[in-house]
């Protein structure tokens, strides 16, 4: 890997967090990503819509590796997400399947996963048209896209006609059951 190539790269921030060091990443003008979802929040006198991170305790950012010393030592950033003792690579891909997921769903919220392999898939329709992935659940109405390098889903509603069976696992229950699948891009 190229030392002046910027990559994307997650990092690890304390709870509550991710929009503190947004503040510290942008005065030091250090290119970042905190994707943001609307929560309804309920106080003991008021309802809210407030904007938090879809990632708890996480911020992307795109730097050269020379220059992640800065970033570590910014208030509030634990350490960089490491993988294969590595700071993990975070594909540009990835990073924009979230940007349109996003713009794309409303209600978008993230599950942790372990992926299980089991049917190939191709999404016939939706912002991840024509891509393929595997099924790794089966619900009604739900689809999870998994980001491979971070081992999260983003999991949005979308109608069980919207992914196509390319190659079928066998199984007990059949596929037509169901619509959530898990898309490993």
């Amino acid at each position: 890997m190229n030392l002046a190539t910027p990559n994307w790269y997650a990092v690890y921030t304390r709870p509550r967090w991710e929009k503190k060091v947004v503040r510290q990443l942008e005065e030091e003008g250090i290119e970042h990503y905190c994707p943001l979802v609307k929560v309804e929040r309920q106080w003991s006198d008021r309802r809210k819509i407030i904007l938090a991170p879809l990632f708890s305790g996480y911020v992307f950012v795109r730097i050269n590796e020379r220059d992640m010393a800065p970033v570590r030592k910014l208030d509030g950033c634990i350490n960089f997400v490491f993988w294969l003792s590595k700071p993990a690579l975070i594909r540009a891909e990835e990073i924009d399947a979230i940007r349109q997921f996003l713009l794309d769903y409303d209600r978008v919220q993230v599950e942790k996963t372990r992926v299980n392999l089991d049917d190939r898939v191709k999404i016939i329709n939706g912002p991840f048209m024509e891509m393929e992935g595997k099924v790794v659940g089966i619900k009604s109405r739900t689809v999870k896209v998994l980001l491979p390098s971070l081992g999260f889903a983003l999991v949005a509603e979308l109608e069980k006609q919207h992914v196509k069976v390319i190659v079928a696992h066998s199984r007990t229950e059949p596929l037509t059951s169901a619509a959530e699948g898990v898309a490993e891009m």
